[in-house]
């Protein structure tokens, strides 16, 4: 009976609404907020999107091809803070609707149907450039009102009406910033090498200068550069050492000092999403993927505090001690439910593995390395003023 009320209440809701609405409840079920009912209606709404061929991601052909020059910029997850040089997908949705009712509606609804028709003959090319005059529009009616606190006011309220995040709105800043870097970014994701597994010396070497010409034109969009290396290493806590290699030295506030010091801030905010994949699998007691987690959030920590000197001294340090101490706080809580022996596998006593033998040789290895590049660079420097 309650099944039956629920499809007929939803079967009355627009088809926009009702995706809306699923993307909103599966947002605050990421976040950790939990609404009575909630999965019921979610599962409805699947079962209809399934049954009616639509895939899981249900942004129109023109929202997709608006959006498409940030997929790589993109990151999934509802977390309670904007994310550093990224840009939360979930929040697309509300942004699409908020530019197509609010922003631009006649240019909106022009772009829809050219597009669409442009799709429908298969002029993908003919598609993206149509896409990309309006991403232009969207950005120069952006410019006036997005700084100003009045206009940025009434963007905040209108897009109150379409997500309760308390991102959306920065990642709309985000949007428009990454958009007005569009072609640049475009062309430094071509000249990047596909992979950095290893992201060593020579990696470093090769990224370097194409990240600083990257800054000569667009030192604000520096951040989203970042993140399109971060997609092509294998560990995200490799991405600190294009601070550490241009620091004077690898003291904390000498790092802070490059310009590559938002690589740091990055990898917090990747620990902070980690601590919210963690409670999610926590809670669905996905022991094995909490282990996983647990242990790549242990090894990040361990590389911040060993790789950059004074670290704990830093504001960089406080908001990792706050972190793991949150992290470690939400194990305990979650595992006081399951058998002692499952709480003692994901102990960081256990999981810690740089305090066995074998990290504390890696702990020694990275110190000589670093000791040795260091008496290298400082060879180089004084051969060069001699």
């Amino acid at each position: 009976m309650i099944q039956t009320r629920l499809r007929e209440f939803l079967q009355r809701l627009t088809p926009p609404t009702r995706n809306n609405l699923l993307d909103e409840l599966e947002r605050l079920e990421l976040s950790g907020t939990e609404i009575p009912g909630a999965g019921d209606v979610m599962e409805t709404l699947r079962a209809e999107f399934r049954s009616s061929g639509q895939t899981q991601k249900r942004n129109s052909a023109p929202a997709r091809f608006f959006f498409a020059p940030l997929e790589p910029l993109l990151v999934d997850g509802a977390l309670q803070h904007a994310a550093t040089g990224a840009i939360q997908r979930g929040s697309l949705s509300a942004i699409w609707e908020w530019i197509s009712q609010d922003l631009l509606p006649t240019m909106a609804r022009d772009y829809v149907k050219n597009i669409n028709e442009l799709i429908a003959a298969d002029k993908q090319r003919d598609a993206r450039q149509a896409a990309s005059a309006f991403q232009t529009k969207v950005v120069k009616s952006l410019e006036n009102t997005l700084n100003s606190p009045d206009g940025a006011g009434q963007i905040r309220a209108k897009l109150a009406t379409y997500t309760a995040s308390p991102t959306v709105f920065d990642d709309l800043a985000q949007m428009f910033s990454a958009f007005r870097a569009r072609d640049e970014l475009t062309k430094l994701n071509e000249a990047l090498p596909a992979r950095l597994p290893r992201f060593e010396d020579a990696d470093v070497a090769k990224v370097t200068p194409l990240l600083a010409a990257f800054i000569k034109t667009n030192s604000e969009q520096l951040p989203f550069a970042l993140t399109l290396v971060a997609g092509r290493l294998k560990t995200h806590w490799q991405l600190i050492r294009l601070a550490t290699q241009a620091a004077a030295t690898k003291n904390a506030a000498d790092v802070a000092a490059t310009p590559y010091a938002a690589v740091v801030t990055m990898v917090l905010d990747r620990l902070e999403d980690k601590r919210r994949l963690l409670r999610i699998a926590l809670k669905h007691e996905r022991i094995l993927v909490a282990k996983e987690i647990l242990v790549d959030i242990y090894d990040t920590e361990y590389a911040l505090r060993v790789r950059i000197d004074q670290f704990a001294e830093s504001a960089w340090g406080q908001r990792l001690d706050a972190l793991v101490a949150s992290i470690i706080e939400l194990v305990e809580s979650e595992t006081s439910r399951f058998p002692q022996n499952v709480g003692h596998m994901l102990g960081p006593r256990r999981l810690r593995s740089h305090n066995s033998l074998a990290g504390q040789l890696t702990y020694w290895a990275w110190k000589g390395r670093d000791a040795v590049n260091d008496g290298a660079a400082f060879c180089r420097k004084m051969l060069g003023a001699a």
